[in-house]
């Protein structure tokens, strides 16, 4: 992945992870998983050199983290 694809994918998924965050309908946990999933994502992406499970696996792992204290 070069420079400008890397700063696409991360402008991407920092707009996306504002817009969930954004959501006045979604429970705490929800948005709290949300973002974490969205930026975990952005970040697999971005580490793993854009690959697919890098970042599926970011997703995942983002998103159990931003959920981390919200959800009962």
């Amino acid at each position: 992945m070069n420079r400008l694809q890397r700063g696409a994918v991360l402008v991407l998924g920092l707009a996306s992870a504002a817009l969930a965050a954004g959501c006045a309908n979604l429970s705490d946990c929800q948005k709290g998983s949300a973002v974490g999933a969205g930026v975990g994502g952005v970040a697999g992406s971005v580490l793993s050199g854009g690959s697919t499970a890098g970042t599926v696996g970011g997703a995942v792992v983002g998103g159990v983290i931003g959920s981390q204290g919200r959800c009962n």
